[in-house]
């Protein structure tokens, strides 16, 4: 039986996997942690005598609260032997990225869990959630692209990518340690019901006004965000370490996937696009809703290795549906 450290589970993903590991037999103790105070939806997971979940507010981008978490006698008593990292995603993708000691807050926060973790004498496994907008993605909307596929290292990839790029690096190195197991999941453009979008460098955010290059309409790998919940409870619980790619079944035009969502994007010419990319970056702008330019070119991701090694295959359609009161949503339903 697990005890897992689940973090940002204040989060909508991180709640949805707190949810799922709570109804798994295989999982004893829950100990989540995030930056606002307790969901009200863990209420019910408080009730008894010992109850199973424990809940604290911790900054994670931040060695001396991540150090007297890891230190804790909250934590040793709840015998942590798996921890699930999931990256904060609450925040507008369009935001700037907070800067941290000179890192992007995403990046710190990576590499204070993957050290406490190895330094831990208890923890044997880290599964972290990455990102698969880390591709190089060469012109054409056929990409098809595998967990050996080449990063994009550009030294002008916008910043947001740059962070997920850099984490990718950080667990990339320990994928092969000897006594932690290590286990990076690669997901795509992640969509809960309602419309509501995650994980996305172009569409992430609230709905607004975006700028695209005009004339390119790349293909969109999506996955469900219960898809993304399972992938995670699927890789703790298996033996194998590395990195995987993860996606549902749907990939769409991004023009598709802005008119479901609510989240227009204007076409403009290219250049146009580049000034006021690069100008609302000189304005630390965090409204600004400019897809980036490695969304030019679309790509799907082949999930051959995740479905051979750890069992997962996507279970959920994202479409649109008609609610209760004949407007159409998004939905996120079970095959």
């Amino acid at each position: 039986m697990s005890n897992v450290l689940i973090t940002h589970a204040d989060e909508p993903i991180g709640r949805r996997i707190v949810k799922l590991f709570f109804h798994d037999d295989r999982v004893g103790r829950i100990f989540a942690v995030g930056d606002a105070r307790r969901p009200r939806g863990f209420d019910r997971f408080l009730s008894g005598v010992d109850p199973r979940l424990r809940y604290a507010r911790v900054d994670l981008a931040k060695h001396r609260p991540v150090a007297d978490l890891f230190h804790s006698a909250a934590l040793r008593e709840s015998e942590i032997d798996t921890v699930v990292h999931v990256p904060r995603h609450g925040t507008p993708a369009a935001a700037p990225a907070p800067i941290v000691a000179g890192l992007a807050e995403r990046t710190a926060e990576t590499r204070l869990v993957l050290q406490h973790c190895l330094e831990s004498t208890t923890v044997r496994s880290l599964v972290a959630i990455g990102s698969a907008f880390v591709y190089r993605l060469p012109p054409g909307n056929a990409n098809r692209l595998g967990e050996d596929s080449e990063l994009d290292l550009d030294p002008d990839v916008p910043p947001e990518i740059r962070s997920w790029i850099d984490c990718d690096m950080i667990l990339h190195g320990e994928v092969h340690n000897d006594r932690l197991r290590v286990v990076l999941l690669r997901v795509p453009t992640v969509v809960a019901a309602g419309g509501y979008v995650y994980l996305s460098p172009a569409l992430g955010g609230r709905p607004g006004l975006r700028v695209r290059a005009l004339g390119f309409d790349p293909i969109c790998a999506l996955v469900s965000d219960k898809d993304v919940a399972r992938a995670v409870q699927m890789a703790s619980h298996a033996p194998s370490s590395g990195i995987y790619n993860i996606a549902g079944i749907e990939a769409v035009p991004l023009s598709v996937l802005a008119r479901w969502t609510g989240r227009s994007a204007l076409p403009a010419p290219g250049p146009l696009v580049r000034w006021i990319t690069a100008g609302a970056r000189l304005l630390g702008s965090e409204t600004a809703r400019i897809a980036t330019h490695t969304l030019c070119f679309g790509f799907t991701l082949d999930t051959a290795r995740v479905e051979r090694e750890l069992g997962f295959r996507p279970t959920d359609r994202i479409g649109l549906a008609r609610a209760g009161d004949g407007a159409l949503r998004v939905e996120t339903a079970a095959i």
